[in-house]
């Protein structure tokens, strides 16, 4: 399992982008829970963040994809708003090791 960081590199409420070899992925913390899903949107198959590590809406309560303003409940992924709606975004099983989050790629 590929080490993705350490649990403090992703600040509480925020989110980060991650590229391990041919996988986009990226990761949340909200109240002290990591989340990690595939950068896809089910929609488009695009990449969802507006700008670096910007994967959430302006009130950081809901994942929010840039191209149609889908939104995603960062708990499960699914999609409660947008042409997406009740699709949900690919999750990626992870474990915290010492604080390190290896993450589990499948090709």
């Amino acid at each position: 399992m590929p080490i993705l960081c350490h649990s403090d590199d992703i600040a509480e409420g925020k989110s980060k982008g991650f590229q391990i070899g041919e996988h986009f992925i990226f990761a949340i913390k909200k109240h002290g829970q990591i989340y990690i899903y595939e950068n896809s949107c089910p929609h488009l198959g695009i990449q969802l963040e507006w700008q670096p590590d910007e994967f959430l809406d302006i009130d950081a309560s809901m994942i929010q994809c840039s191209s149609h303003g889908a939104l995603f409940r960062i708990a499960d992924g699914e999609c409660l708003l947008g042409p997406c709606q009740g699709q949900s975004l690919n999750s990626i099983d992870f474990m915290i090791n010492n604080g390190q989050i290896d993450v589990a790629l499948t090709n």
